[in-house]
């Protein structure tokens, strides 16, 4: 696999599109449920590309949670801290939609790993849009890079 440098010295891997990979549900394995609402829409009437962001955060979170990381400790020692994100918008998507979020770990490094996820609307088996998220593990008292601990390492499942 050919990866890409990135300014903070994370390589990048090339996301599944370039490989020409159609992503589907089945690609995903922590799933989370969110309504569009009113406000979520821009000129042209359908969800906002920057709300998307809004969302995967949301999702992300509660994906720490399930991976065993305290999201709400605001005085956490050690944790993560996002590195980069590469976004595919496929399709739009019209208010109102039920948006079910996809996540799971594509790829573990040894100071980061990348978080894969699709937003599909609930009665679409294609995504709407599809992220990769680099996350660098991080020491926030000593404001460095640590090692990948071994529970993500465990849930990593590559494509």
């Amino acid at each position: 696999m050919r990866y890409t440098p990135s300014v903070s010295g994370v390589r990048i891997p090339p996301s599944p599109q370039m490989f020409g990979k159609q992503l589907s549900r089945t690609d995903f394995d922590y799933w989370v449920t969110l309504a569009t609402r009113w406000g979520d829409l821009d000129a042209m009437q359908h969800i906002n590309h920057a709300t998307y962001l809004t969302f995967m955060e949301t999702a992300r979170l509660e994906y720490y949670e399930y991976l065993g990381f305290e999201s709400q400790n605001w005085d956490h020692i050690e944790g993560t801290i996002l590195g980069s994100m590469t976004v595919h918008y496929h399709q739009q998507v019209l208010h109102p939609a039920q948006l079910e979020i996809g996540q799971r770990i594509s790829r573990v490094g040894h100071k980061s790993f990348d978080i894969l996820t699709g937003i599909f609307a609930a009665d679409q088996e294609t995504p709407a849009l599809t992220a990769t998220f680099t996350v660098v593990s991080f020491n926030y008292k000593k404001n460095t890079t640590i090692p990948v601990p071994d529970k993500i390492r465990e849930k990593c499942r590559e494509l």
